[in-house]
C-alpha cells in the first residue's frame, strides 16, 4: 500500500530524529531520519526511478504528501476538551459587568436572544480556525439549549462541524439550561430533546443553577440513557467546599449502570475540600468512571474575586485525582466571552497554567491536553506510533517543555496525515548582536 504522507526529519519527544509514513489517516512506519534526508526539500532519492530495463518506472497515481520537518518537534495532535464555541469571540459586545461567574451568566442570558444564528457561525468557525491554527485537532463545545433559544445553537455549530469536518473532530453538547427539574422544568427538558433530534453529541448542563441540583443530575442521566448518548456537565464551580453535585453525579452513574462515557468539568469546590475528603470523593469518582476536566483559565479568572487575602486558585484536586487513578484533562473553556476575558484558544496556554498553577510537571502537562484529553473525549490515541491516528502537530520547539513555555509562532497541524493549517514566524531585529 502506497504512503499517503511522509513526515521526515521529525524530532521525537525522546530525542529521536524519525521520518513518519502515513497511510490513510493512520501512522504506519516511524523510522530514523538518515543525515543524508536532513535539509532536503523533497522525497529521498530526489532522481527519476527507472523499470528493470532502464525506463522509467510509471509514476504512482497519486505521490505522498510530502513535508520535510527540519527537526520540528512532533507532537500528538492537541485537543479542546471543553469549549463554548457558540459563545467565543464575544467579550467586546456582551460586557460582564461584575467579572465574577453570576456576571458572566446575566451578562450572556441578556444577550443571547438576540444572537442571529449567522453571528453564531461567524465567530465559532473564527473560533475553530484559531484552535486548528494553533495544532488542535479534536473540539469539544458545549452549546446553549433553553426554552428562549430552543435548540438553534445546536443547529449552528452542527453547520460549523460540517464544514470543518476535515480539520478537525467537533463534539457538541447540549448544555441544557434552568430549570430542568419539576413542573417549570418541562420547557428545557422539551428543548434538550429538540438538541437531541438536532445533532447534539452529549448531554450537557449546570446541576447547581438549579433549585434540586440532584434531581437535575438524574434528568440528564435519564436523557442520556434513552438516547444513547454520553454526558458531560458543569460540576460544582464554586469555591464551597459543601457544594458536592460530583457525588450525586458518580453515584447516579454507578446505581444505573450508566454505560456510556461521563465526563465531571471544573469540579473546583474539590480543591477545597479537606485531603481525607478529596481523597474518598476522588476514589468514588474513578470506581465510577468518570472523568473530569479542569479548566484553570476560565476558574482562575472566576473563582476569588473579593477575596484579598490568600484568594485559592480555583483548581480542582489534581493530585488526589491522580492518585485515585482518575483520568483528567485540561481546558481552554472560554474564549475571550463575559466568561473570561482572556485566552489565545491555545492548548499550550492551559498546559502552562497547570504547570504554574496547578503545579503539575511540563510532560503532564502536555499530556492532559493532548493524550488525556482525547482519551476522555473518546477518541483513538494520535501520536507519531505505528497503528495510531495521524492527527500531529510539529512546532519550533526542542521539547514539550519549550514548548508549553514559548509557545511557538511556528507549528504544522496534520488531521489523518493531511496538512490542514500551517502558521510561521519570522523575527527581524536589524543590527542585532546575536543575528
Amino acid at each position: 500500500m502506497s504512503a499517503s504522507c511522509i513526515l521526515a526529519d521529525a524530532l521525537l519527544p525522546d530525542g529521536r530524529r524519525v521520518d513518519v509514513t502515513v497511510v490513510d489517516g493512520v501512522v504506519a512506519s516511524v523510522e530514523q531520519a538518515t543525515p543524508a534526508d536532513r535539509g532536503t526539500s523533497g522525497p529521498p532519492g530526489g532522481g527519476e526511478s527507472t523499470g528493470g530495463d532502464g525506463d522509467p518506472a510509471p509514476a504512482p497515481a497519486e505521490p505522498p504528501e510530502y513535508h520535510d520537518l527540519g527537526g520540528m518537534l512532533l507532537l500528538g495532535g492537541l485537543a479542546e476538551p471543553h469549549a463554548h464555541l457558540d459563545k467565543a469571540l464575544s467579550a467586546e459586545t456582551v460586557v460582564n459587568a461584575t467579572g465574577d461567574l453570576i456576571g458572566a451568566i446575566e451578562a450572556w442570558h441578556g444577550h443571547r436572544g438576540g444572537i442571529t444564528t449567522e453571528n453564531t457561525m461567524a465567530r465559532a468557525l473564527r473560533a475553530t480556525e484559531i484552535a486548528v491554527e494553533h495544532g488542535v485537532t479534536a473540539i469539544r463545545s458545549h452549546v446553549d439549549v433553553g426554552v428562549d433559544i430552543g435548540a438553534r445553537g445546536i443547529e449552528a455549530l452542527g453547520e460549523v462541524r460540517r464544514l470543518c469536518r476535515r480539520l478537525v473532530d467537533l463534539q457538541i453538547v447540549a448544555l441544557v439550561g434552568v430549570p430542568l427539574t419539576g413542573s417549570g422544568g418541562a420547557g428545557n427538558r422539551r428543548a434538550l430533546a429538540a438538541a437531541l433530534d438536532a445533532g447534539a453529541d452529549l448531554v450537557g448542563g449546570a446541576p447547581a443553577l438549579d433549585p434540586r441540583p440532584a434531581e437535575y443530575v438524574n434528568v440528564c442521566l435519564d436523557a442520556a440513557a434513552e438516547a444513547g448518548l454520553p454526558v458531560d456537565l458543569h460540576i460544582d464551580e464554586t469555591l464551597d467546599p459543601d457544594a458536592r453535585a460530583i457525588i450525586d453525579l458518580a453515584r447516579g452513574v454507578l446505581d444505573r449502570g450508566f454505560p456510556h462515557a461521563v465526563t465531571a468539568s471544573h469540579c473546583v469546590s474539590l480543591g477545597m475540600m479537606r485531603e481525607t475528603d478529596q481523597r474518598e470523593i476522588a476514589a468514588l469518582v474513578a470506581e465510577a468512571g468518570v472523568g473530569v476536566v479542569t479548566l484553570p483559565q476560565t476558574n482562575l479568572f472566576l473563582q476569588s474575586r473579593g477575596r484579598r487575602t490568600a484568594p485559592p486558585r480555583g483548581l480542582t484536586a489534581l493530585a488526589a485525582l491522580a492518585e485515585a487513578g482518575v483520568r483528567v484533562a485540561g481546558g481552554g473553556d472560554n474564549l475571550q466571552d463575559p466568561f473570561n476575558l482572556m485566552g489565545r484558544g491555545d492548548p499550550f496556554e492551559t498546559a502552562s497554567l497547570l504547570v504554574t498553577a496547578g503545579h503539575l510537571l511540563p510532560d503532564d502537562a502536555l499530556r492532559r491536553v493532548s493524550a488525556s484529553a482525547r482519551d476522555i473525549m473518546g477518541l483513538p490515541a494520535a501520536e507519531a506510533r505505528p497503528g495510531a491516528t495521524a492527527d500531529l502537530v510539529a512546532v519550533d520547539a526542542s521539547s514539550g517543555r519549550e514548548a508549553i513555555a514559548a509557545a511557538p509562532g511556528t507549528r504544522k497541524t496534520f488531521k489523518a496525515g493531511r496538512l490542514v493549517a500551517h502558521t510561521a514566524r519570522r523575527v527581524v531585529v536589524p543590527g542585532a548582536p546575536w543575528a
